[in-house]
């Protein structure tokens, strides 16, 4: 399968500035990885499925990906291990089961590297139930080779441990050991939502702000601003991939999965670009303080009601109906 292609390519080399690149394509001196071809989702069989998908982005970074026959948001998780500390980030949704595969995955890199034992951060990208709901188990692993430090999904506990002086206008950060990540607080989408940027492997986090899919903004001012923060912050650093936490679009342009959907046969891949963010700037100036819904190729602003609870009837009924069509067939889905 072809790698996904970078999106507004001639735009993105005309705007930022030259020094946030390098000079030679040779990777300059970021750590390299690798993203799959494919991603696990909900079928075609969920009997032939683990509950979690674990890639080796490179051997202190890696990618975990929570099966939609457990919960259709199949969200992304991400583990990163420096010389001192780890770092998860998030601990997914619904039936989630997180703890073995976590376990599984810090033992096999603990041996990896000669370890009897690690402390591991555990925080969020924000605090929405789909994110947080393996919160409990986590803390509760009483591994003694698993130290869990846990930041819980709050304004104050969140800018208490990174060091955010000025919520939400000041960056913090937290140093691992030899891996400093950079933390950047993008509200909007959620009143406590932070971005996170790792200079080691030019990777950014943007939690549900940015993704291949519905972008839901509750407060459409600080959502905004929040992207404009983010560019700002990165403007001057190499970016190799934008990592979002969930694939909501399918591979033909414009279109998305239905609210609901286990199964995403030709999905999106995961992974943006600097120029994905920049559209996402561009769609916000556009609505000139009106907030509207707006469609690209890769995903949707979607403004919805803060006082509304949930997405509204019309988003209600159509998870409904997915689900009725798809969680039954979950054994043998019909093959697209």
């Amino acid at each position: 399968m072809a790698r996904c292609s970078s999106l507004l390519l001639a735009f993105c080399l005309s705007t930022i500035p030259a020094w946030s690149q390098f000079a030679q394509p040779n990777g300059g001196d970021l750590d390299p990885g690798i993203l799959p071809a494919k991603w696990t989702t909900g079928g075609p069989k969920c009997m032939e499925i683990p509950e979690w998908q674990v890639h080796e982005y490179n051997p202190n970074v890696f990618i975990l990906r929570q099966s939609g026959c457990t919960d259709a948001e199949m969200p992304f998780l991400y583990l990163f291990f420096g010389k001192d500390r780890g770092l998860l980030w998030d601990t997914g949704s619904r039936r989630g089961n997180l703890a073995p595969t976590l376990e599984h995955t810090v033992h096999d890199w603990l041996e990896r590297n000669h370890r009897d034992q690690i402390t591991l951060i555990v925080t969020h990208s924000h605090s929405h139930e789909d994110h947080v709901f393996g919160d409990a188990a986590v803390q509760a692993m009483n591994d003694p080779a698993i130290k869990i430090h846990f930041v819980a999904p709050t304004v104050s506990a969140a800018s208490a441990f990174f060091g955010v002086g000025n919520w939400p206008s000041t960056p913090g950060q937290v140093d691992l050991g030899q891996r400093v990540l950079n933390i950047v607080p993008i509200p909007g989408h959620d009143d406590y939502a932070i971005a996170l940027y790792d200079r080691r492997t030019g990777i950014v986090l943007t939690g549900d702000n940015l993704y291949p899919g519905r972008l839901y903004v509750k407060d459409f001012a600080a959502y905004k601003a929040s992207t404009e923060r983010l560019i700002a912050f990165l403007s001057d650093k190499p970016v190799a991939h934008i990592l979002g936490n969930h694939i909501e679009q399918t591979q033909t342009p414009f279109k998305d999965f239905p609210i609901g959907s286990i199964y995403h046969p030709h999905e999106h891949c995961l992974e943006l670009t600097f120029g994905t963010l920049l559209e996402l700037e561009d769609g916000l100036k556009s609505m000139e303080g009106a907030p509207r819904r707006l469609a690209t190729r890769d995903f949707t602003i979607w403004p919805v009601d803060p006082h509304e609870h949930g997405l509204g009837p019309e988003m209600e009924q159509i998870f409904k109906q997915t689900q009725a069509e798809q969680v039954p067939n979950k054994w043998n889905q019909p093959r697209h």
